[in-house]
C-alpha cells in the first residue's frame, strides 16, 4: 500500500530556498561579488532547490 506523504506546497518551497540562499548571498556581497551575479546564483539554487524538492 503506497505511502501519503504530506509535502509543502511548490510556494513555501521557493521561499524558503531563496531566505537560504538569499543569507549566502549576502555575504557573498558583502565579500565584494557582483549584484547580479550573486542574484543569479540565488535564483537558480532556489529553483534547483524546489526541484529536488518536488522529485524526493
Amino acid at each position: 500500500m503506497p505511502v501519503h506523504v504530506d509535502r509543502p506546497s511548490a510556494a513555501t518551497q521557493i521561499v524558503v530556498a531563496c531566505l537560504g540562499a538569499g543569507v549566502v548571498t549576502s555575504f557573498a556581497v558583502a565579500q565584494g561579488q557582483n549584484p547580479l551575479t550573486a542574484l543569479g546564483i540565488t535564483l537558480f539554487s532556489a529553483l534547483a532547490a524546489v526541484m529536488v524538492g518536488q522529485v524526493l
